[in-house]
Order: structure tokens, then sequence, then C-alpha cells
């Protein structure tokens, strides 16, 4: 049976593991750590494969977007669904199906003869990665505690960190290896022997946990915040094709369904019922609605440099997609190694590592453009991989310690749903940033003919500034957590806002 686990709030003050503990659970890790890093790479390896995807099953622009774009937004639209589910009939139970059914639309995709088989096949896949990724977060709460969290998490984020920043290599390395026509579908297929491997494994290693308790699930919270997502990402999934002039009118709609949706949660919460995401989980959890906050503006700047670098370095400087790729690994090597570091650091440094993580990327990806606006163009990515070394290093410091921190006064029954909210700000922010700075690059460079440098520089500085917005709000969210106050007693539970007033 599930303990609700109520010390989750205690900075790490066990230095081993829990009495107790699953004596797998570093195994079991890296079969959902596998099951991640896949579905978080799919959202970017595609990306240098659709030019011969175009040509082969003869699609329109338009159409061969949503090979990329589609899968966004149905990841996006059901994390917060599929962590209420896992919270409540199993995580192992919903980790295992989604996986399957990746591992299943991962073939149909690269057997898919036409360009509406392909999307098609490309939205399901999406909605699987979107039912797997929550339990990521959950999992490492229900299996790790004190400083075993930490270095999980650290784990974690080298992984999201990596997978996000190592897309366009990876993607690139495939075409190179499947040379020639369909080569491109190996990018899907390459996910189905690893993932049968990662199934077969993940029935032996994770944990069972019998459900709590038969629980109801929030429909109507479910529509409203799907429909909610949904308008805020449309306009901005098309965004290539003018959908934020066309759709404009969705963003204010989508903001009023999520105002509905928080009124709908707070009256259900009220009534003693059982809501998809219990608002107090907002209001009254430590650090959960900063490090949201955090994540959603870290992602604005983080995804979208990576996309502007690809055009200025493919359409700007000529380069390979394989190049162009290997130009921006030192981040992706930076961050990976970071990552693990800060996953042991974070219990003692708190919220502290992510600001100086954020400060550091702000001034890798400052240098970093400096470098490429004032050096030659073919030995500019040289001089330039320090400064990205540095940006990648901070990156390792923001994201998985985020998590820990964001997480760290959850209840462990709330887990899923609480990680999935995260998650989904994130990718809201992902997809605000690869929307608006490519947008703004292809504006700069439409006012002359040489205009890539100005273009990249406008782009990439205006996802600075969103890191910087993120690194002020992680600077009030440190100084609050210190100020002056009687200290609490690491000894005792963390209060638990979700069973406020139950027995």
């Amino acid at each position: 049976m599930e303990r609700d686990v109520r010390a989750d709030g205690r900075r790490g003050r066990e230095r081993g593991p829990a009495e107790g503990a699953d004596p797998r659970r570093w195994r079991a890790l890296w079969v959902t750590l596998t099951a991640g890093f896949m579905s978080l790479l799919d959202v970017t390896i595609v990306a240098v494969a659709l030019p011969s995807m175009q040509r082969d099953l003869h699609a329109s622009a338009p159409s061969i977007q949503w090979v990329v774009s589609g899968y966004a937004l149905t990841f996006a639209l059901v994390l917060v669904t599929a962590g209420r589910l896992g919270d409540a009939i199993g995580r192992r139970r919903i980790f295992l199906l989604a996986l399957a059914a990746f591992v299943l639309c991962s073939a149909a995709a690269g057997a898919a003869p036409t360009i509406t088989l392909l999307v098609v096949a490309r939205l399901a896949q999406g909605t699987a990665a979107g039912c797997l990724a929550p339990q990521n977060s959950a999992l490492i709460q229900q299996l790790f505690r004190g400083a075993e969290r930490g270095r999980a998490f650290g784990l974690f984020g080298a992984v999201v960190g990596v997978s996000s920043a190592v897309g366009p290599v990876v993607g690139g390395l495939i075409l190179m290896l499947a040379d020639g026509p369909q080569g491109w579908r190996w990018i899907f297929y390459v996910n189905v022997p690893v993932g049968a491997v990662a199934f077969l494994l993940g029935l032996r290693l994770l944990p069972r946990v019998a459900p709590r308790r038969r629980e109801r699930l929030d429909l109507r919270g479910v529509l409203l915040l799907g429909c909610g997502v949904l308008a805020l990402m449309l306009p901005l999934i098309l965004a290539e094709s003018g959908g934020v002039r066309r759709l404009w009118w969705l963003f204010p709609a989508g903001l009023g369904l999520l105002a509905v949706f928080a009124w709908w949660e707070r009256r259900l919460t009220a009534a003693g019922g059982q809501p998809l995401l219990d608002p107090r989980l907002v209001t009254s959890t430590r650090g959960y609605a900063a490090g949201a906050a955090i994540a959603a503006l870290y992602f604005v700047g983080f995804s979208g440099v990576w996309l502007v670098f690809a055009l200025y370095f493919q359409n700007g400087q000529g380069y390979s997609p394989l190049r162009s790729g290997l130009a921006v690994t030192p981040f992706a090597i930076g961050s990976a190694a970071a990552a693990v570091v800060a996953g042991r650091l974070v219990e003692r440094l708190g919220r502290l590592l992510t600001v100086c993580g954020l400060a550091a990327v702000a001034l890798g990806l400052g240098g970093a453009l400096l470098i490429l606006r004032l050096a030659p163009g073919g030995t500019a990515p040289w001089y330039a991989a320090p400064a990205l070394l540095v940006g990648g290093m901070g990156s390792g410091c923001v994201i998985s310690p985020n998590v820990t921190m964001t997480l760290r006064d959850v209840p462990v029954r709330m887990a899923g749903a609480a990680g999935g909210a995260l998650q989904t700000a994130q990718r809201l922010g992902g997809a605000i940033g690869t929307a608006a700075l490519p947008g703004l690059f292809y504006v700069v460079l439409g006012t002359g003919r040489h205009a890539f440098g100005p273009a990249v520089t406008v782009a990439v500085g205006s996802g600075i500034v969103a890191i910087l917005c993120a690194f002020a709000l992680a600077v009030y969210d440190w100084l609050r957590d210190h100020a002056p106050g009687p200290p609490r007693n690491p000894s005792e539970p963390s209060h638990d806002p979700t069973r406020a007033g139950r027995p």
C-alpha cells in the first residue's frame, strides 16, 4: 500500500536510504529515464528530417509542420490528466500502458505511407508521451527520500536537458547512417527496440502499488483544462502559417477557460470532492507556484534559442543539420554533467543553486551570442564553445534543482498531478519560445539581405530576457525562503495542504 508521506519538506536531512526503501529503485529509475529520454527526444529529433519527409510523402508545408507541432500539442494536453490517473489507479500501470502505446505509435509513424497517417500517428504518439512524462517525477517521489531524491532528480534533469539539446544531433546522425530514400523512417523505428526492452524491464522492476481507494476522475476539470491549454497552444503551434495573427482571439479564450478551471477546482475542493489539480498545491504548498513560473519562463528562452541557432547556422552560415547540431553540443555536455552534480547539491544549497544556474545560462548564452557576431563564420562555433559550455552547466543547475524544489513539499499521493502541472508549465513556455523567438528572427531577417547577424541577436537576446525574468523570480523566492522568522524543526513533517481539515 502506497504510504501518504507527509515529511517531504524536510530539505534533505535524511542522508541515507529510507527504511524499507525498494532495493530495486535505482534500476527502476533507469527504466523510467530511458522512456522519458525517448519521449522528450522526439520533440526535437524530427525537425531535421522534415525536408526529406515532405519530399518522400509529397506533403505541403503546413501539413508537414504538424509532424512536429501535433506531437508537442497532444503531449502538453494530457500531462495533468495522466498524472492524476497515475495517482489514482497506479503509476506503474499508466507507465507501462503509455510506453507500449508509444512504441506501437513509433512503429506506425515509421511505416506511415501518407502524410495524413503520419500526422495521426504522431498525434497518438504525443498523447502516449504525455502520459509517460508525469509518471517519471511521481515515481521518483514515490521511490526516493532525502538526499537520494535530489540525486534522482539530478539524473532526471540531465535527461530533460540533454534530450532537448541533442535532438538535432541524433537526428542528423540517424539520417547520415540511414542515407537514401525513406531514411527518415528510422528516426521513428529506433524507438521500437529501445522501448520494447524498457517495457520488459519495467514489468520486472517497477513497484506494484495498490491504489489507496477508488477515486473519481474530475471530468469537468479535464475538459476545462484541456480546452484552455489547447486554446493557448494552438496559435503558437501554427505560428509559422500565421496562426498567431488569425487565431489571436484564442489567447483570451484560453485564459478565460483556465480561470473557470481554477474556480471549478476550488469549488470542488471546498465541497470535499476529488479535483484534477488541488488548488492548494498552488496557494499553500511552499515553492510550488514560484517553481512552476520559473519553469515556464526558463523554457521560453531555453526551448526557443535552439531553433534560432539552427536557423542561423543552416540558413545564414550554410551548415548541414549535423554540423549545426554539433555546434551547440557543448551546451548539452555541460548540462548533463552539471545536472548530476546539482542533484547532490540541491539539498544543501536549495533555491540558491537555481539562482546561480540561471545567471550562468544568461551569461553563457550572452557570451556565445557576442562571439558569434564578432568571430569569423567558419570558426565561430569553436570560439563560442566555452561560453556554451558555461551556459549548459548553468542549465544543469536549473532544471533538476527547480523540479526538486518545486515538488519537495508535495504529498506523494498528489505527485503525478503536481508533476504533470509543472511539466505543462514547461510545455507552455516551450511553445511560446519556439513560436516567438524564430518569429522574431524572421521579422528582423526580412529587413535586409544580410540581416542574419541582427536577427540572431534580437531573437536570442529575447530568450535571454525571459531567462533573466526567471532569474529575478528565483532571487525573490530565495530571499523569501530565507526571510527572518521562527525556524521550523526539521524533525516535524511539513504541512500537507491537500489534507487540511481531514482526519
